[in-house]
């Protein structure tokens, strides 16, 4: 075993016999369905396994009543806040700054650690407060909102965006991200205190077994259609439009393919409108949106704006033959030709390329289908939720010098690497 995997080794042993208080503040959480509440809820779920104690602080979601709550629910306590809706998003809520509020409930029961998930004004006053009062407090970059300037036409304000981010990070002890590009990257921008915190896949969840052949009838699909999938919130920066390209270029080389998609967003109505060929299921979970994976044969994934990109494992774990471009998850996880099908991020001629092959040559979806579960199957959460825990663990009793900090090295399982 090498050096840095058996310190690491030992930081996860050491960590597991600590039960800390640990204050995740948030601008979303479970019932809302997407990838940041997905991955959060997962977190706690393991955290509360382990012992730890752990408060959710949040922007009351819309159903919620309007005042200030405690509750104690989803294996945590909850504290929810005002919040406003997001433009654009109005499913969603950005929490107001409450920087006396927390300063009070932080006073009366000290956290070990606060860590903040998203960088609103929320974030930023919970690292503000926490810094005031001598409490550790970390982050996590999992949206890259700078990105979305461009989809939503205010591309000059792109910069300023950037280095907000930047400064909301730089001013906790720890940033983690969820991958080894993405790490590289903000690095080279001014980052500090980097840190890898991959994403699980439940593999007894989503797995090739829940195939349903009477669900692919429901979508019209004969046993030998090809039936392409994809999973995800249907917005402006998820880059549809290409990914109708590359359905149409698919059907005309395959006339029987179907494409479903699973997920709502503020542009569902717009491609109801425009594209009544296509099945729209809305959102599932569960089980049931495990049947949705499993009963496809190819996922398309044309963003390139996730920072992780949860769907590309889970479609992966389905069993389903993959074409995406080169990016984020798909990077880490897909060897071309072997497993899934990866296109350059901006070669859009050989995304629709490689969605074409999926469609017409049925032997290769079965290779690539073959071989995709294994690809993630290393990618447990409970070897990520320790190292999570133990990386917490050491940034309470560490202060990080002013300049960069190097990446610890992280366990081969967390997110394989390319060779």
């Amino acid at each position: 075993m090498q050096r840095g995997a058996a310190l690491a080794g030992r930081s996860v042993t050491a960590a597991r016999a600590t039960r800390l208080n640990l204050v995740i503040v948030t601008e979303t959480y479970s019932p809302e369905i997407n990838g940041v509440a997905m991955t959060l809820g997962r977190l706690v779920d393991g955290l509360a396994q382990r012992g730890h104690r752990v408060t959710i602080v949040r922007p009351r979601q819309r159903h919620e009543s309007a005042r200030f709550s405690v509750t104690q629910r989803l294996a945590c306590r909850q504290v929810r806040l005002p919040g406003v809706p997001i433009p654009g998003y109005p499913q969603l809520r950005l929490g107001l700054p409450a920087g006396r509020r927390l300063r009070q409930l932080w006073r009366l029961h000290r956290p070990d650690l606060v860590h903040v998930a998203t960088e609103g004004p929320l974030g930023a006053s919970a690292i503000t407060t926490a810094r005031s009062l001598g409490v550790p407090v970390t982050s996590s970059f999992h949206t890259n909102f700078d990105q979305y300037t461009r989809d939503y036409r205010i591309g000059w304000l792109k910069p300023v965006v950037a280095g907000w981010l930047r400064h909301v990070h730089n001013r906790t002890r720890r940033t983690f991200v969820p991958t080894r590009t993405l790490l590289s990257q903000l690095d080279a921008e001014g980052y500090l205190n980097l840190r890898l915190l991959s994403r699980g896949v439940d593999t007894t969840l989503f797995n090739p077994a829940r195939r349903d052949e009477s669900l692919r009838a429901s979508w019209g699909a004969s046993p030998g259609d090809p039936v392409v999938l994809h999973v995800g919130r249907l917005a402006a920066e998820k880059n549809y439009p290409q990914l109708f390209r590359a359905f149409d270029a698919a059907k005309a080389v395959a006339p029987r393919a179907r494409l479903v998609l699973v997920g709502d967003g503020p542009m569902l109505a717009t491609y109801q409108r425009q594209r009544p060929d296509i099945v729209f299921t809305g959102f599932y979970t569960g089980v049931n949106l495990a049947r949705h994976y499993a009963s496809g044969d190819i996922y398309l994934h044309a963003s390139t704006t996730e920072t992780f990109g949860n769907v590309i494992t889970e479609a992966l774990a389905s069993g389903l033959a993959v074409g995406a471009f080169d990016y984020a998850a798909a990077h880490e996880f897909i060897r071309h030709g072997e497993n899934g099908l990866v296109a350059a991020v901006g070669d859009e001629s050989a995304f629709v390329a490689h969605a074409m092959r999926l469609a017409a040559d049925a032997a290769l979806r079965a290779r690539l289908a073959a071989a995709a579960p294994a690809a993630v199957r290393p990618n447990t959460w409970d070897a990520i939720i320790d190292r999570f825990v133990a990386d917490l663990t050491e940034a309470m009793t560490t202060t990080p010098a002013p300049g960069a900090a190097p990446a610890l090295e992280q366990p081969e399982s967390l997110s394989p690497s390319r060779p």
